[in-house]
């Protein structure tokens, strides 16, 4: 499902942020991504969406070779992958409703289809009740929800979350990761980059941990293994 193969990556300022790396992620796999800030994991994360390209070495994401991807191409590639951030990247003028409609209507899905499956996704977030408001009239906690069910509605086989409860509180972190273990249970590959000590030591699953570029710990069922 991804693999990277002796990956490298040198920022224009001189600055090494992978220096490197091998690893495969298989279909199905729930992976979290670990590490101290400014570790790479970031840089880790937005090279598998082609955020970032490597300098040298070969990354494969769902068969394609991403170094070698044009970029008007990358967003037909990211159609099979579902990204969320921390800080939710919602439009602001835009209801509930639009703004999960919108990643249908950006693949030409037609009116039907598209009022059955975001109907679908709101429902699985919880939030089916709230079609009609607007991200501002929404907790944080809810933001983060609509921004997941935007992530999932073209049915992507990868969902790569960078910090996904970096901005919420505990209980509502912990909603949101149910969230996550059911999107994975379905079948889709979940990678996470989190500083959440707690939810990767209670909710297990394996564990890449990277320092200085490096990846120095890979685990299945592993543990955070940091002081927050």
């Amino acid at each position: 499902m991804i693999e990277m193969i002796d990956v490298k990556k040198t920022y224009p300022n001189g600055v090494s942020a992978i220096g490197g790396i091998n690893v495969k992620i298989k279909p199905g796999e729930f992976v979290y991504v670990v590490g101290t800030s400014g570790a790479g994991k970031s840089t880790f994360i937005k090279m598998m969406y082609r955020e970032e390209r490597p300098t040298s070495g070969n990354i494969i994401v769902n068969g394609v070779s991403l170094p070698k991807l044009r970029n008007t191409k990358v967003p037909l590639f990211r159609r099979n992958i579902g990204v969320v951030f921390q800080d939710y990247k919602l439009l602001q003028t835009l209801s509930v409703y639009e703004n999960v409609a919108f990643a249908m209507e950006v693949i030409e899905s037609t009116p039907a289809q598209i009022k059955k499956r975001v109907m679908e996704v709101l429902e699985l977030v919880g939030l089916k009740h709230k079609v009609r408001m607007l991200p501002s009239e929404l907790s944080g906690g809810e933001q983060q929800r609509i921004s997941i069910a935007r992530s999932i509605v073209n049915s992507p086989k990868i969902v790569i979350a960078d910090e996904p409860t970096g901005n919420l509180d505990p209980e509502t972190s912990w909603e949101i990761m149910n969230i996550f273990e059911q999107i994975n249970k379905n079948g889709t590959t979940v990678v996470m980059a989190t500083h959440n000590r707690d939810i990767v030591n209670n909710m297990p699953h394996r564990v890449i941990a990277i320092e200085d570029g490096q990846i120095v710990r890979d685990e299945q069922r592993g543990e955070y293994g940091y002081e927050n």
